[in-house]
């Protein structure tokens, strides 16, 4: 266990999964992992905030696709809840835009009815709301059709 901690930060619920498959008695194990709580070892609230900052920062995730992560591994809803908070509206664009800046490069030769649909669908896929993923869009298709004209 101390193996997947010095890996990367875990959530006490993946921890719990973890020892439960190395079959744990359960009471052992909540033992563990209360002590290893009480020393800060593992800390759930804190777990969920550089999670959000990270995952916003290098793979571009909406407020969704956070929150259905941070659910995935375990984390309380309000802690998720506390630490989306501090995802604003503008972060979440900027995301969207930097992800489709780059998805975009690829696309120049792309009729503009094409390019908005991939566009669209790798918005979606990171779980983009559909009025982020149109603003967006169009942002990024005008800058390059203003690129091409300059060329």
């Amino acid at each position: 266990m101390l193996r997947k901690l010095a890996a990367q930060a875990r959530t006490r619920t993946e921890l719990a999964r973890a020892l439960k498959t190395r079959e744990v008695p359960e009471a052992a194990a909540n033992a563990v992992l209360d002590r290893m709580t009480e020393v800060g070892l593992v800390d759930d609230a804190t777990f969920a905030h550089d999670w959000v900052a990270s995952r916003q920062q290098r793979r571009h995730l909406s407020r969704t696709a956070l929150r259905r992560e941070l659910q995935t591994k375990g984390v309380d809803r309000d802690l998720i809840d506390d630490a989306l908070s501090g995802v604003e509206v503008d972060d979440e664009h900027r995301a969207a835009l930097d992800l489709a800046r780059r998805r975009a490069a690829s696309m120049a030769g792309l009729e503009r009815d094409v390019a908005y649909r991939r566009l669209g669908g790798v918005l979606a896929r990171r779980g983009f709301s559909s009025s982020v993923t149109v603003q967006v869009i169009s942002e990024v298709l005008d800058e390059l059709r203003e690129g091409s004209r300059a060329d």
